[in-house]
């Protein structure tokens, strides 16, 4: 079963058809929230899309924690248009963290996570399942990061629940974008 409501494959306004275009050749695709949401409501979504990456470039945290910690709670959350969508980014653009990202499911006792790490995890995962956090969780985290990168944390762990609720609400899945992309690097090699 796809998404509820009808993928739009050409959209309205120019705006939109250049998103289109511009996704369509970073990605291979159009992505399937853009085409059902955005579409549909672009002034909300694209807004909203451009306001979160331009604050998460001026984020004080490394990419690589901001990066896991938008991972862990997508899969807290089982969004698996984000999950395959991080998986892609890391993929494409930081092939060095791929070791620790596939061993976020074991973050917990992977010697590739320093105890800092783990403590933004663990705060990500008991924040995004209770919506609360208990003192002794945040005063693990404030031993290792700064007030405004705990700030940051819970910016990253609730705007990712945002995407994660969209797609869910509209039963948005996988658009593959991990398996596109090892085809077009597998045809690369054999070029």
């Amino acid at each position: 079963m796809g998404p509820y409501l009808q993928p739009i494959e050409k959209p309205h306004g120019l705006r939109l058809r250049l998103v289109y275009w511009l996704t369509r050749r970073m990605l291979g695709k159009v992505p399937t929230p853009l085409k059902v949401g955005s579409a549909r409501m672009p002034f909300a979504f694209l807004s909203w899309n451009f306001k979160i990456s331009r604050l998460d470039k001026k984020l004080e945290l490394p990419q690589a924690t901001a990066q896991f910690i938008r991972e862990i709670v997508s899969r807290t959350n089982a969004c698996l248009f984000c999950m395959d969508s991080q998986r892609w980014f890391v993929l494409n653009k930081a092939p060095e963290n791929l070791a620790k990202f596939d061993a976020l499911p074991e973050y917990e006792t992977s010697p590739l996570f320093t105890e800092g790490e783990r403590a933004a995890l663990d705060y990500a995962v008991e924040l995004t399942r209770t919506k609360h956090v208990e003192p002794e969780t945040f005063e693990r985290l404030a031993r290792f990061y700064s007030e405004r990168e705990i700030c940051e944390i819970a910016w990253i762990v609730a705007s990712e629940h945002v995407y994660n609720i969209q797609n869910h609400a509209a039963n948005i899945g996988s658009d593959g974008l991990c398996e596109l992309s090892s085809r077009e690097r597998s045809s690369t090699l054999r070029a």
